[in-house]
């Protein structure tokens, strides 16, 4: 059976979220002001395709009851490398794992403007 484009960007993302526990496990805890700027950004970017109460638009859903069963790892890893053949840019440029972790924790938590 021969291996699909699309399947090998799925098993190389999941390769990378395996690798996401070890380097957050070890980071120093994000500032009040660096927080402030996720929480800003977490609400303004994402929020213009996933709506500002994170109840969806041009992107899905991200309440804390959408995301219940889909894993950490796979959430931080949509965050720092995007979804191929979406609107889901990657956002490694501008955030590190730490500041994705964060924004994904703050989201399973809910988020409201």
């Amino acid at each position: 059976m021969p291996v699909t484009k699309k399947a090998v960007q799925y098993l190389l993302g999941i390769f990378m979220a395996s690798l996401l526990p070890l380097s957050t496990s070890v980071a120093t805890p994000l500032t009040a002001e660096r927080q402030a700027t996720l929480e800003h950004l977490l609400i303004q970017d994402c929020g213009s395709c996933h709506g500002l109460r994170m109840t969806g638009g041009l992107g899905p859903a991200l309440t804390p009851q959408i995301l219940a069963d889909k894993s950490r790892e796979s959430l931080i890893a949509t965050v720092m490398y995007g979804r191929p053949g979406t609107a889901m840019p990657p956002w490694d440029a501008l955030l590190n794992e730490q500041d994705a972790t964060w924004m994904i924790d703050r989201l399973l938590q809910g988020v409201t403007p």
